[in-house]
């Protein structure tokens, strides 16, 4: 590859990187790039992932200088995610074409609507105060149950973890809505620290994954090494933007993010 098309992907690559770690879909913007410089579909697949890794581990340093950092949860739920992501990642190196797009736009849209209807019935109005004393008994037995309901979203969390990784090595491109989903939507970790857990989680399938990749020769270290340091400038640029802004900015970012890249693949 010439120098300018180095540059270029490194470029696209500080803005890939910033929004991966912010709300998803980064990939989406970096794939098309490297398939328009002439890189094949499934080396494209593979090849990326060495620069999601770099800019995973930039963000997770991010986070952890900020004072936002629990590795034993990050951990457990990585764990999880490393069965599937090892037949997803077999898979990848061999899916092409318009199958790509259908079912990326597919999963999406459905996080998409998952997300807004999550947000609504948070918004929903508390219970009048007067029923709540004449109810006290009813009161005590629902927050004695809380603990195991929590508990119970935790599991469900971490066996959906399992089929996130499947999809995290399958193809990639939009995990981050997956995990978001699972994470804000059902375990009801906010927004920063669900981004928090989110770069650690990819960061340890991803090692896996560039392993099935590279055992079936479907990536080209140069560019990925390109793509690496642009990927990792927008990680750690975007961990501060988190961080700093909060959770309404992540949530507008992601919702955009959704909309324009599902509309941008079923026209494709």
């Amino acid at each position: 590859m010439d120098w300018w098309q180095n540059l270029l992907l490194a470029g696209v690559g500080v803005i890939a990187g910033m929004l991966n770690v912010l709300a998803g879909g980064g990939s989406l913007i970096v794939m098309p790039t490297m398939i328009f410089l002439g890189i094949p579909g499934a080396v494209t697949n593979g090849t990326a992932r060495v620069a999601i890794l770099g800019q995973n581990l930039t963000a997770i340093a991010g986070f952890r200088q900020k004072g936002f950092s629990d590795f034993k949860l990050s951990f457990s739920l990585a764990l999880c995610a490393l069965p599937g992501t090892f037949l997803g990642a077999f898979l990848g190196t061999k899916i092409t074409g318009v199958w790509f797009n259908r079912i990326l736009a597919t999963v999406m849209l459905g996080v998409l609507v998952s997300m807004i209807l999550g947000q609504r019935k948070k918004k929903k109005p508390p219970q009048n105060v007067t029923e709540e004393l004449t109810t006290g008994s009813e009161e005590v037995n629902t927050a004695a149950t809380e603990p195991a309901e929590s508990a119970g979203h935790s599991v469900a969390g971490h066996l959906l973890m399992v089929l996130a990784g499947f999809y995290g090595g399958f193809i990639q491109a939009g995990i981050g809505f997956i995990l978001i989903a699972i994470m804000n939507n059902l375990m009801k970790i906010d927004l920063v620290r669900t981004n928090m857990h989110k770069v650690f989680i990819v960061a340890i399938y991803t090692i896996a994954a560039i392993g099935i990749f590279a055992w079936q020769g479907k990536i080209y270290w140069a560019t990925g090494l390109y793509l690496t340091v642009g990927m990792s400038i927008g990680g750690w640029i975007g961990s501060h933007l988190a961080v700093s802004k909060g959770e309404s900015f992540i949530r507008t970012v992601l919702y955009v993010a959704i909309v324009c890249m599902s509309i941008r693949l079923l026209l494709m």
